[in-house]
C-alpha cells in the first residue's frame, strides 16, 4: 500500500532544502505527502534558503546551489503547500490547571486528545518535523505538536526531524515523569559550531533575535541523557542518525539523506544507522 507522511512545517518560515529533500525521496517512491502548521496558515521558505548567492555565516560559504535554489522556489510556488491542516484545529489544549473544573476539564481533554491523535497515526505511516530558523517560535514548545509526537512514539512509527525541528523531540515529554522522549537515545542536530552569532530571523515579523535563543546541541545532550547521546559530526559533510523511531537530521545537506532513510525506516525496517 501507498506511505502516507505528514509533514509538519512552520508558520515563521521553514529551509527550502530541508523541505525537498523528504519531499523528492517521497515522490520518489509513490508516497502520499500532507502538511499541517500550526494554525492551518500556507507555509513559506525563508528567504535566504532560495539565495545560491547567500552565504551561511558560521560555514562563511554558500549552502544552496542554483539548482536547490530553483527546485525549492518551485515547491514554495506551488499548490502543494495550499490549505495545510492545522494543529489548532484538530489536537485540543491543554486546560490550565487554574480553570474551575480543572479535574473534568482534564477528563475531557484527554479523551479528545486521545481521539484525534488516534485518527492521525492511523491515516500516516510516519511524522516529518522540518527545519529551519521558523520551528525556533511555534514547533519546539508547541503542546499540540507534541502530544501528536508522542502517540506516533506510542505507536512505534517513525518521526524524521530535522536541524532545528529536532528540538520539538526534546521537549515532548511525559507528563508525569518531565523525561524527554528522547532519553536514552542518539541524535544529531544543529551543533554549537553551526549557531548563527547573529541575524536569527523569522517571517512575519520586524525582529532579529541574535543568536538563536538556545543551543540546541546542549539541550540535546541533557535529553539523550547518559546511556544515549548527541552527535554533532563536525567536520564531516553530511550527518544523519537513525535511533528507531526517530531519524533525526543536522542541517541543510542532511535533508536528502534524511528523507532516503526514513524510506529505509518504513520499506526495509532500517532501525539504526549513523553511530
Amino acid at each position: 500500500m501507498t506511505k502516507r507522511i505528514l509533514l509538519v512545517l512552520s508558520e515563521y518560515g521553514y529551509w527550502g532544502e530541508e523541505l525537498v529533500g523528504p519531499v523528492e525521496a517521497f515522490d520518489a517512491r509513490g508516497y502520499r505527502t500532507t502538511f499541517i502548521t500550526p494554525n492551518g496558515k500556507r507555509p513559506h521558505a525563508l528567504p535566504p534558503s532560495l539565495d545560491s548567492e547567500y552565504i551561511d555565516p558560521p560555514l562563511g560559504r554558500s549552502v544552496t546551489t542554483r539548482d536547490m535554489a530553483r527546485r525549492a522556489r518551485t515547491l514554495d510556488d506551488s499548490s502543494r503547500l495550499d490549505n495545510p491542516l492545522s494543529l489548532a484545529e484538530l489536537i485540543p489544549e491543554r486546560p490550565y490547571f487554574s480553570a474551575l473544573n480543572h479535574l473534568r476539564d482534564l477528563e475531557e481533554y484527554n479523551r479528545r486528545l486521545a481521539a484525534a491523535t488516534g485518527e492521525l497515526v492511523c491515516a500516516f505511516d510516519a511524522l516529518v518535523i522540518v527545519g529551519g530558523s521558523g520551528p525556533i517560535v511555534d514547533l519546539a514548545n508547541n503542546e499540540r505538536l507534541h502530544g501528536l509526537v508522542m502517540a506516533f512514539v506510542t505507536a512505534d512509527k517513525p518521526i524524521l526531524a530535522e536541524c532545528y525541528g529536532v528540538a520539538v523531540l526534546a521537549f515532548a515529554r511525559d507528563w508525569e515523569s518531565r523525561q524527554s522522549i528522547l532519553w536514552g537515545k542518539h541524535v544529531t542536530g544543529h551543533p554549537k559550531e553551526y549557531d548563527y552569532k547573529d541575524g536569527t530571523g523569522f517571517l512575519g515579523v520586524e525582529f532579529n533575535m541574535g543568536p538563536p535563543p538556545y543551543p540546541l546541541e546542549y539541550i540535546l545532550r541533557d535529553a539523550t541523557g547518559p546511556q544515549g547521546g548527541f552527535h554533532g559530526n563536525v567536520g564531516k559533510e553530511t550527518s544523519v542518525i537513525v535511533d528507531h523511531p526517530f531519524v533525526t537530521a543536522r542541517s541543510t545537506p542532511d535533508s536528502l539523506p534524511s528523507g532516503e532513510l526514513l524510506v529505509r525506516v518504513l520499506e526495509d525496517g532500517l532501525r539504526r544507522y549513523g553511530w
